[in-house]
């Protein structure tokens, strides 16, 4: 599976950003997906996860009514809508892919495919 995250950019605190993160493969709808960002000096964290069918989801707490994940499996994207965007946010984003047969899960080293991250700068 090879991924593409797209929409990152520059805006001001308050305001949103929609990331995309966009797959191969006709098997994308079996992967579960995440979310995850990493701030200059920071560790990496997960920040949001969806299992196969989009039933299952989950949220870091820093985001957690602010932020949405999504799937659209017949467009093979992952979605993160970004509202109420703070400083603290700002970070590179990355997509990923869990490793396959596993159908919803937080942990990191259970990804297996990751894209090559988006940038977020949210200005004060």
């Amino acid at each position: 599976v090879q991924l593409q995250a797209l929409g990152g950019g520059l805006v001001q605190a308050g305001g949103s950003l929609r990331l995309s993160c966009v797959g191969s493969g006709r098997t994308f709808s079996s992967y579960a997906m995440g979310w995850f960002r990493q701030a200059p000096g920071k560790e990496r964290e997960s920040v949001a996860a969806i299992g196969w069918s989009g039933g299952s989801t989950y949220y870091a707490d820093s985001v957690k009514g602010r932020f949405t994940i999504s799937r659209d499996s017949a467009k093979n994207t992952v979605y993160l809508q970004m509202n109420s965007l703070r400083p603290e946010d700002t970070a590179v984003y990355y997509c990923a892919a869990a490793r396959e047969g596993v159908p919803f899960t937080t942990h990191d080293v259970l990804y297996d495919y990751w894209g090559q991250g988006t940038e977020v700068t949210v200005s004060s």
